[in-house]
């Protein structure tokens, strides 16, 4: 992980204050003007940071909503601790565990199916046994009806069938998060570059200022015949790359800048993407929830008239019945006469 101080640079190097002959061991005002702002400011990994309790204290863009914008700026090491992981992509991987956890629910809905439907045919194919056919009388009744009730929960369980899950995103999901992630990639890219510049900038400034206070010190002590004209030059070499880093400081604060609106648009835009795959889910196992409640009561239902019959079946009638259609005659043996 870089980590390195920064500063932006507010004043111009044109002051000449910032360039004048300074008492040895004395700091110009350039320097400590970058040392102040080292002490509120650090940049890691090219993304520039306050420093804790310097400042005035930042406010949550959507306070007390817990929003995707306002917790995922910084970096974060993987679980190896080798690498970084930008916080957009911490987001992206969080969509993308979101679809497959839709496809795992959509595959455990759909064996859920394939069990209802191997029940339901299993029931119809029993409704039509022809085991215990032949009961008769009010038993024989309530069996038939016991019967005809499976192939009625059988077309139950089949209504109840719900629809998987994948119909919600398709494979144009994946790459819509490619675009996200190649766009925050590139601004994010761009902002290394910026701050690359800042850094060679920043180097050059130093080289120049050192290089001028070499001189000016030769001059002073008659270790150089370097006259009058050549301060003036390296002052302004000196100046000129002052004005080079400011230059370069304001391309990169513009540049992080674009790069922090985008990440609080894109942030936001897959925050509401996450809570319309939760709401959408939340709304298909309610209906699965729904259906089940109402294949409880239908099977209720089914069940009703054969509880019914069941309370009429009386064994004294079913042998009226059957006497009466089996008799083979009422007249009893007598004795015989000699």
């Amino acid at each position: 992980m870089m980590m390195e101080a920064s500063f932006d640079t507010e004043e111009s190097f044109d002051d000449p204050s910032c360039l004048a002959q300074q008492p040895p061991g004395s700091v110009s005002p350039a320097k400590r003007q970058i040392r102040e702002v080292k002490e509120t400011k650090i940049t890691i990994n090219c993304v520039t940071f306050p420093l804790p309790g310097e400042g005035p204290e930042q406010q949550l863009l959507k306070p007390t909503e817990w929003s995707y914008c306002d917790y995922f700026w910084t970096d974060k090491k993987d679980p190896q601790g080798t690498t970084s992981v930008a916080g957009f992509e911490v987001l992206l991987q969080k969509q993308l565990k979101g679809k497959q956890m839709q496809k795992e629910m959509s595959e455990f809905i759909h064996e859920r199916i394939k069990i209802e439907e191997e029940y339901a045919k299993n029931l119809s194919k029993l409704s039509l046994s022809p085991l215990a056919a032949q009961e008769e009388g009010t038993l024989g009744e309530a069996w038939t009806q016991l019967k005809k009730s499976l192939h009625d929960e059988a077309e139950v369980h089949l209504n109840a069938v719900e629809k998987p899950l994948l119909t919600f995103r398709g494979d144009n999901f994946k790459k819509d998060l490619k675009k996200y992630d190649h766009h925050i990639a590139d601004l994010r890219k761009q902002l290394a570059s910026r701050y690359a510049s800042v850094e060679k900038a920043r180097k050059a400034l130093a080289d120049r200022q050192k290089d001028l206070e070499v001189k000016t010190q030769q001059l002073e002590i008659k270790l150089s015949n370097k006259t009058e004209e050549d301060i003036k030059k390296a002052r302004r070499k000196s100046t000129q790359a002052g004005d080079d880093l400011m230059r370069c400081v304001d391309l990169y604060n513009q540049t992080q800048s674009k790069w922090f609106e985008e990440m609080v648009t894109t942030s936001m835009e897959l925050e509401k993407l996450e809570v319309e795959r939760i709401e959408w889910i939340q709304q298909h196992l309610r209906q699965y929830t729904t259906l089940r409640h109402e294949t409880d009561m239908f099977n209720q239902s089914t069940v009703e008239p054969v509880d019914q019959l069941l309370q009429t079946v009386d064994p004294a009638k079913d042998r009226e019945l059957w006497v009466k259609e089996n008799n083979t005659g009422e007249v009893r043996p007598v004795d015989m006469d000699i």
